[in-house]
């Protein structure tokens, strides 16, 4: 009997030592402390964030003299610097070729982890594809198609409904609709994509 319950308070306490050494996060933490972690980047940025109802009463546009952001439904924050051409008609389309500028900044870790802006030889490509119930972005060249894989970030397909070709915009990007690696480790990410170059 003493052999028995020896056995038993050497599992308890296994189990207990187990338990304690456990410092694994559960997805719902993860998505707390990135929830956090992009409040606090707002914060520090001075972002004043804006309904889409005031997006929209103002002509899909963001003053960026008072750093404002307006927050979609997606999740993604979105400033627009420069909505682009004048044309209506150069907006991105079924097929199109997309030239991007940009630089990623990792909300986390606050530092830059990848950009092109200084790299005039290399834009990241991607190609534009629709289908009845989606959109999507390949990369076919560049930084985050060497880092990251074919996948186009979904929060930077966010922006083509609202701004035309040459565009400048700034995204505060959560983990759902970042790049592989943010997915996985729920990581939010700015980006400051320069120009949205659309080839026809």
């Amino acid at each position: 009997m003493k052999k028995l319950t020896l056995f038993f308070m050497s599992l308890l306490f296994c189990s207990i030592a187990f338990q304690a050494c456990d410092n694994t996060k559960t997805y719902a933490e993860m998505l707390d402390d990135e929830k956090k972690a992009i409040s606090e980047f707002i914060k520090d940025h001075n972002i004043k964030v804006i309904s889409q109802s005031e997006f929209y009463k103002n002509d899909s546009t963001t003053d960026t003299l008072k750093n404002e952001y307006v927050q979609l439904a997606s999740g993604v924050y979105m400033q627009i610097v420069d909505k682009g051409s004048k044309m209506p008609s150069d907006t991105v389309k079924k097929n199109d070729l997309v030239l991007v500028r940009f630089m990623e900044y990792s909300i986390f870790d606050k530092d830059t982890t990848l950009t092109n802006i200084n790299d005039p030889q290399l834009p990241d490509e991607f190609k534009y594809t629709v289908t009845s119930s989606s959109i999507a972005g390949i990369f076919t060249a560049g930084y985050m198609y060497n880092y990251y894989g074919t996948s186009v970030p979904a929060g930077w397909l966010v922006p083509l409904t609202y701004v035309r070709d040459k565009a400048h915009v700034r995204l505060i990007v959560p983990s759902k609709m970042g790049q592989k690696n943010a997915m996985q480790a729920v990581y939010p990410y700015f980006y400051d994509i320069r120009k949205y170059q659309i080839f026809k």
